[in-house]
């Protein structure tokens, strides 16, 4: 039986060996993890992660062939391919702070392998990592083996949280980069063989270690560079009366360009689309390309100035100020069917009506109170960083309130703020809403989820992301 082994139980690790344990029923698969409670979690039915489809998965496949552990060495040990799907968080400190990936987590998976292993291993990375970095490991392999023989592989994911147990079992391509050499090719081929259990072999794509590597770097940037592209349009089609909504519709009948990806919003979230793109900035930079680096910096510049953006809009059309006004946030996840917080715009929404003093009731299906308030008190980048979470607030606390109800949430709210697009919001109550609601009642929805014309007619001032200006904020001031 060929035994497999992921190090790492979060986001990546635990679904993609679920599926692999699910289609692969006579492959071993440890997925192995220090913290204990997370794997407990794992063990347990509440697991860590919500994702649609995965707590049937994992309940198929627990204790026959896939297991949770927090003992890594010994599954190391007895894996014949070790996939590593470690945390690459970017550096808050030091060379390349605030853009390059921070890979302790990596050389330390790194050295442990080289430390365990008593036979010879394929290495696969999972984590996102930058350019080169396989070269890297495979030195650390390389002068710790003690005569055993590891082969490198990047296998990148390309998961959408919401849909990531659909993206695994039916995936656009499955990419493995390895070394060109007869060892290299025998190591893509023994992986390739686990996926062609259910992914046809057409959609299982080989490259070179540093294609696939960048592939992935590749992929996150140019879709964040296609929600800032709409974004930055949205601006303009409020500015001219415009419907993003019909722009885009109309730019995505192109068949060079395609619908997807083509929704306005409040801006990107989610824990790889920043960060890839910074450390992409960051390789550039450091090859001497700083044109191609300023290029993919604008990605993030207007993903940036479409939240404070919106913030702005709520504060101007409501008299310019919402000091202890309170705002109803519908949503705090970066998109629907996830409890993923990671970069949400709407922590930067909120930090922004926290600044202008606001009173904050926060209701999303998915997050709990202790995610949210600690989301709001900690430091950019510093999510990725167990370590270093920050202490919640006093202050903050008592600024922000979360409820597990969208009328409580809206209950005496002065204005509404949608940053998630859960289905739930479409089919709410408007008219419930808007009668326990201070008047006049405000809308900001910065998802395009809601019937603005529908609102208005209940007698909402409604704000929609791209679409034409109600006649109300076409008269306040110009927002910044």
């Amino acid at each position: 039986m060929v035994k497999i082994c992921c190090i790492g139980a979060g986001y990546v690790g635990g679904p993609t060996m679920a599926v692999i344990a699910l289609k692969c029923p006579k492959i071993e698969v440890a997925v192995v993890d220090i913290s204990a409670p997370r794997i407990n979690a794992w063990n347990s039915d509440q697991l860590p992660i919500y994702e649609p489809g995965l707590d049937e998965v994992v309940k198929q496949c627990r204790g026959k062939n896939l297991f949770f552990s927090t003992d890594v060495e010994k599954h190391v040990c007895e894996a014949d391919i070790v996939f590593v799907s470690v945390n690459t968080p970017t550096k808050t400190q030091g060379l390349g702070a605030g853009k390059a990936a921070d890979l302790t987590y990596w050389e330390s998976a790194a050295r442990m392998i080289a430390d365990v292993s008593k036979s010879d291993k394929i290495v696969v990375e999972k984590s996102t990592v930058p350019v080169k970095t396989a070269e890297a490991i495979e030195k650390i392999l390389t002068h710790n083996s003690k005569g055993i023989n590891f082969q490198i592989l990047s296998n990148p994911e390309f998961l959408a949280e919401g849909t990531a147990i659909s993206d695994l079992f039916n995936p656009d391509r499955v990419l493995i980069g390895g070394r060109e050499t007869p060892e290299g090719l025998k190591a893509v081929q023994a992986l390739k063989s686990v996926y062609a259990h259910w992914v046809p072999e057409d959609r299982i794509l080989t490259t070179n270690l540093w294609s696939a590597e960048l592939s992935k770097l590749a992929a996150n940037a140019f879709l964040a560079q296609r929600i800032s592209s709409v974004n930055a349009m949205s601006a303009l089609c409020e500015a001219t009366g415009a419907d993003v909504t019909q722009v885009s519709y109309a730019v995505g009948k192109d068949s060079r360009i395609g619908p997807k990806f083509l929704n306005a919003s409040v801006g990107f979230g989610g824990s790889c689309f920043q960060k890839d793109i910074l450390n992409l900035v960051y390789i550039c930079e450091c090859n001497g390309l700083p044109e191609v680096a300023e290029y993919w910096k604008q990605v993030i510049k207007i993903n940036d100035y479409q939240k404070s953006r919106f913030v702005n809009r709520v504060v101007s059309s409501m008299f310019n100020t919402v000091a202890n006004k309170k705002v109803a946030i519908l949503g705090f996840a970066f998109k629907k069917d996830t409890g993923d917080t990671r970069e949400t715009p709407a922590i930067d929404v909120c930090k922004g009506l926290l600044g202008d003093k606001a009173q904050l009731s926060i209701y999303d299906p998915q997050v709990t109170d202790d995610q949210i308030q600690r989301d709001l008190t900690m430091k950019k980048f510093d999510w990725d960083h167990p370590l270093h979470l920050q202490p919640t607030s006093p202050t903050t606390v008592k600024k922000v309130q979360s409820v597990w109800d969208a009328y409580e949430a809206t209950k005496d709210a002065h204005a509404v703020c949608i940053l998630t697009e859960w289905d739930e919001f479409r089919k709410l109550d408007f008219q419930k809403i808007y009668n326990n609601m201070q008047k006049p009642a405000f809308i900001f929805d910065g998802r395009n989820v809601v019937d603005a014309n529908k609102l208005r007619e209940i007698g909402f001032i409604v704000y929609s992301i791209g679409k034409p200006l109600d006649a109300w904020l076409k008269d306040m001031p110009a927002v910044a």
